[in-house]
């Protein structure tokens, strides 16, 4: 079974890079402390790097 993360935005994007903020609004976090689950692959492991500052990162079975 392919393990899936759970990522929730832990700190709001304002003040960053635009860059960043599109990473968080590409990964589908919207508000503040809202989560999405996402499979785990290098692209989202790469996206949840870029934004670590910013989310909070859980693996679900």
């Amino acid at each position: 079974m392919a393990t899936r993360l759970r990522i929730t935005l832990v700190k709001s994007p304002i003040g960053y890079s635009k860059r960043q903020k599109a990473t968080v609004r590409a990964l589908g976090l919207r508000r503040l402390n809202s989560s999405v689950e996402h499979n785990d692959q290098p692209t989202v492991r790469g996206m949840i790097a870029k934004v670590s500052h910013l989310v909070e990162v859980q693996e679900v079975e």
